[in-house]
C-alpha cells in the first residue's frame, strides 16, 4: 500500500503543536500551579467518571489494541516500522525527561502544599514524583497522530483531537499532571511521530530497492 495521509497528518501536527505551545505560555503567565488549580476544580460525579475511564486511553498497554487495530482492522503490515518506533521513541523521550533531566519533578499533590485546594477522584492512585511530561498525553497524541496518517477521513482530525486533548485534560483533572507537564507530553509524541515517519519512509524505500 505504502501511503500515508500526509495532509492531514501536517494539519494534526500544526494543531498539536500550537495547543502545546498555548499551554506553555498561559502556564508560564498564569503560573504552573494557578492554571493546575483552574483546570482542576470538580465538575461533579458523571466527569469525575468520565475522566477516570478517559486516562486509559493514553495507558502503555493500549499501544497492543491499536498495533491489533492497524494490523487488522485496517490491514496495514506495512507500517509496523512507523508503530515501532513511535513506541520506542515516545518511550525512551518520556524517560529520559523524568529520570535525568527532570528527576524528581514534583506532581501537584506534592508540589502544592494545601491539599484541600486539589480536586482528587476517589479510587484513583494519585502520584508524586516524576511529573514531566506526561506519559498518558503522549501516548495519546501519538495515537492522534499515527491515525491521521493511516486514516483518509477527515473526521479523525477533530474525532481524533477530542479524544487526545480528554485523555490529556483527564491528567489535569485526576491530579495527577500540571497541564505544563501535558503540553510537554505532546511535544514528545510530535517529535516521536516525526521521527517515526522518516524511518518508515526510509523502510519503504529500502523494500523497494529490494525487489
Amino acid at each position: 500500500m505504502h501511503s500515508l495521509n500526509i495532509r492531514n497528518y501536517t494539519i494534526a501536527l500544526t494543531l498539536s503543536f500550537f495547543i502545546a505551545v498555548a499551554v506553555f505560555v498561559f502556564s508560564y503567565y498564569l503560573g504552573k500551579t494557578q492554571l493546575f488549580l483552574l483546570l482542576n476544580g470538580n465538575a461533579g460525579t458523571i466527569a469525575d467518571k468520565i475522566f477516570f475511564i478517559f486516562t486509559y486511553g493514553g495507558d502503555g498497554l493500549m499501544w497492543m489494541p491499536v498495533l491489533l487495530i492497524v494490523l487488522f482492522i485496517l490491514k496495514r503490515k506495512d507500517v509496523v516500522p512507523l508503530l515501532v518506533s513511535a513506541f520506542i521513541l515516545s518511550t525512551i523521550f518520556t524517560q529520559v525527561f523524568k529520570i535525568f533531566l527532570f528527576p524528581g519533578e514534583s506532581r501537584p499533590t506534592k508540589a502544592i502544599t494545601d491539599a484541600s485546594l486539589i480536586h482528587m477522584v476517589t479510587g484513583v492512585e494519585v502520584h508524586s514524583l516524576s511529573s514531566f511530561p506526561s506519559g498518558h498525553t503522549g501516548t495519546a497524541f501519538c495515537f492522534y497522530l499515527i491515525f491521521c496518517l493511516l486514516l483518509s477521513q477527515n473526521r479523525w482530525l477533530i474525532i481524533g483531537l477530542l479524544y487526545a486533548l480528554c485523555v490529556g485534560y483527564s491528567r489535569v483533572y485526576l491530579a495527577q499532571h500540571f497541564p505544563f507537564d501535558v503540553a510537554g507530553g505532546i511535544l514528545v509524541a510530535i517529535l516521536s511521530v516525526i521521527i517515526s515517519v522518516k524511518i518508515q519512509q526510509r523502510w519503504w524505500k529500502r523494500r523497494s530497492r529490494k525487489q
